[in-house]
């Protein structure tokens, strides 16, 4: 039985705004009840508002400064080791504001929420070994 897995083996799901690997999901474990993955978050960029209607979430920023909303909070500054907790269905956002890319372990309870990622029309999934490829602006 496998109970794990390593990063050099996942595919990497990649948007506009950065790039995403799934490290822990139902699909990979059958019967886990939750999905865990790092978000990489480039430089001036981020995700529009959007919900995840039947996931709870908790971010935890790894790495880099960012700015979080989450309901009717407003804007605020995160960074590394601070955690966030999002309510299952509550609006929110997530931006970089730093140089450097903002690093996230997001974890979805239950898992399943990351499938409607891939819906997105910015969305692709790069093979295992494979790295994003980024356009200077």
């Amino acid at each position: 039985m496998t109970t794990h897995t390593k990063q050099s083996d996942l595919t990497t799901e990649v948007f506009d705004w950065g790039s995403i690997k799934w490290g822990i999901t139902p699909e990979t474990f059958p019967g886990t009840p939750m999905t865990v993955g790092e978000v990489v978050i480039n430089p001036t960029m981020g995700h529009d508002l959007h919900t995840h209607p039947e996931s709870d979430e908790v971010l935890v920023i790894l790495d880099g400064e960012g700015e979080q909303t989450v309901g009717d909070s407003g804007k605020f500054p995160v960074g590394p080791g601070d955690s966030i907790y999002i309510p299952m269905g509550t609006v929110h956002s997530t931006f970089n504001t730093g140089w450097k890319q903002l690093r996230i372990m997001a974890i979805y309870s239950p898992g399943g929420a990351e499938q409607a990622l891939r819906g997105l029309p910015d969305y692709a999934n790069l093979a295992p070994g494979v790295a994003p490829v980024w356009v200077r602006g």
